[in-house]
């Protein structure tokens, strides 16, 4: 039977990558598929959707920064948005009760609050999956939707406590005393290696978190989201993320599978999913005001906002309480877990295309911008530089640390991730906070004297899009790119880059000139020899 899940998974995956569609909506369509057939949901596959969760939380906490939530844009803007959507819906739910639609007829005050309540979470899965495969999850943005996310699973701790009546055991107090537990786990992490024990030593740490909050009566997803928070900021925290990446991204097949087996609809109920969808675009604009309301810029609170417009899978988690102590009808569930479906389809779909939809409407939501900027959002101009180097991961920080040997203060780094910035502007190094697919970095930098362009990024669609960028921003030097597969070259060219260079084959090559200059002592260049091959 655990077979034909698998089967399911990889032919409607495939499927919808074929229609230039995210795979998670081949893995939702399979999941309704298979409950249509009959087929029964399997305890691996439930196992295997709450490892992909526990895991994801815990790969959040990894890269999450906590000074990031306690920024007035992160809390006010969830506490101001819920409290708003939950007073609105609420309203909402009950006028419709009054007119005797089907369902909402049996509504109170307490049942339409807490289905309002239900609905104003964002997907966590949804949202940091789409981040991670666009690479913006360290972007502005990225950071605030995230921040949001989080602050939202501490209101769902609150409320399952006061659905539940059952208060965490004294010995919940005892968590604090993990704060100094921070060098041990590091240090347990460094000596981990990086081989297979290093992702075993994840699973260790990840499941070890949650059980631990859960035996002390503390939300488990919790407990792994802050088993990954204690280890933000070590030498291997980025390491042990993408060595559970793979792992995490095949668990979340089982969760997204598990959505369609939740009920199946009938026409009716398919028809109230339908309306309760015509809300996301309520809820996109409730955050955008309310970011833009807390001084952010238009692009932020666009991006941002259009992340988070999306129900969450805790919704159904909400329902189910609600159901079983009697405030909801069995039905709602259902609703429910279509509606929260309808809304992954449609954020995936309208994401991928965020920024090209922000080029075209940019002028209508400059006039939603306060004229007072926060001082992170503010531009700084890279003087002097002739070659900016855009991506500071290992490859980008490589390039820059060897170009500003050889042509010094010309050469300038920027990346979307502050930390990084931070910590390498602490080692001298002339570097900027900034992201390449934010059009108005480019019409404000003055970018006249930079003769090259060289972006290492992980996503070939945004080393396009950048490419685009600039072209409109009148840039006319040259653009160099890295590749991590062949496939991604002609592509790349066609976009109008000039130069791409094959991450291995030139690693091969560096490699080759170091050795051969070691026993001829004279400077070896192959690259001149393979470049016909690589651009």
């Amino acid at each position: 039977m655990d077979f034909i899940w698998v089967l399911f998974a990889f032919i409607c995956g495939l499927g919808a990558r074929a229609l230039a569609l995210p795979p998670l909506i081949g893995f939702l369509s399979a999941g309704f598929i298979l409950h249509f057939m009959g087929v029964e949901p399997t305890a691996s596959m439930e196992t295997l959707a709450d490892l992909g969760i526990t895991l994801m939380l815990f790969t959040i906490g990894l890269k999450l920064n906590v000074k990031d939530l306690l920024k007035p844009e992160v809390w006010a803007g969830t506490l101001g948005h819920m409290g708003l959507w939950v007073i609105l819906i609420t309203l909402g739910m009950l006028f419709l009760a009054t007119l005797g639609l089907p369902y909402y007829s049996d509504l109170d005050l307490q049942s339409a609050a807490v289905l309002a309540f239900a609905l104003s979470f964002s997907s966590t899965v949804c949202i940091v999956k789409l981040l991670e495969e666009t690479g913006e999850s360290k972007t502005r943005h990225g950071r605030l939707a995230i921040g949001i996310l989080v602050m939202q699973d501490i209101a769902a701790v609150l409320f399952l406590v006061a659905s539940t009546g059952q208060l965490p055991s004294i010995w919940a107090v005892a968590l604090l005393a993990l704060y100094w537990a921070r060098p041990l786990l590091a240090r347990l992490l460094d000596h981990a290696g990086h081989g297979e024990l290093l992702p075993l030593t994840g699973f260790f740490l990840a499941l070890g978190s949650y059980e631990l909050f859960y035996l002390v009566g503390v939300k488990g997803d919790l407990g792994a989201l802050i088993g990954g928070m204690l280890l933000a900021g070590s030498s291997k925290a980025t390491e042990l993320s993408k060595s559970l990446m793979s792992f995490k991204d095949i668990f979340l097949i089982g969760f997204f599978l598990s959505i369609g087996f939740t009920a199946l609809p009938d026409l009716s109920m398919v028809m109230i999913a339908v309306l309760l969808a015509l809300l996301i675009p309520l809820k996109f604009g409730l955050f955008f005001l309310m970011f833009c309301g807390l001084k952010l810029r238009g692009r932020t609170a666009y991006l941002s906002s259009l992340a988070l417009a999306n129900f969450s899978e805790f919704g159904l988690i909400v329902t189910a309480i609600s159901t079983d102590a009697g405030w909801l009808s069995k039905e709602w569930l259902v609703i429910l877990a279509l509606a929260v479906s309808i809304s992954f389809v449609i954020t995936s779909i309208l994401y991928r295309s965020a920024h090209t939809l922000y080029r075209y409407y940019k002028q209508h939501i400059y006039r939603f911008e306060r004229g007072e900027r926060l001082a992170e959002d503010v531009i700084h101009q890279p003087e002097g530089a002739q070659v900016l180097i855009i991506g500071l991961g290992r490859v980008g920080k490589g390039a820059l640390q060897t170009l500003t040997e050889l042509r010094g203060d010309q050469i300038w780094g920027m990346d979307a991730d502050r930390t990084r910035i931070s910590s390498l502007q602490a080692q001298g190094q002339q570097v900027f906070f900034g992201d390449g697919e934010d059009a108005d970095l480019w019409e404000q930098l003055d970018i006249s004297n930079i003769r090259l362009v060289m972006m290492a990024l992980p996503s070939i669609e945004d080393m396009q899009n950048i490419t685009v960028q600039l072209r409109s921003a009148g840039y006319t030097g040259k653009i160099a790119a890295v590749a991590r597969y062949e496939d991604e070259r002609q592509p790349m060219l066609d976009a109008g880059i000039d130069h791409v260079f094959n991450f291995f084959t030139g690693a091969g090559t560096g490699f080759a000139e170091v050795s051969l200059q070691m026993v001829d002592g004279a400077p070896v260049h192959l690259c001149e020899q393979v470049k016909p091959q690589v651009s």
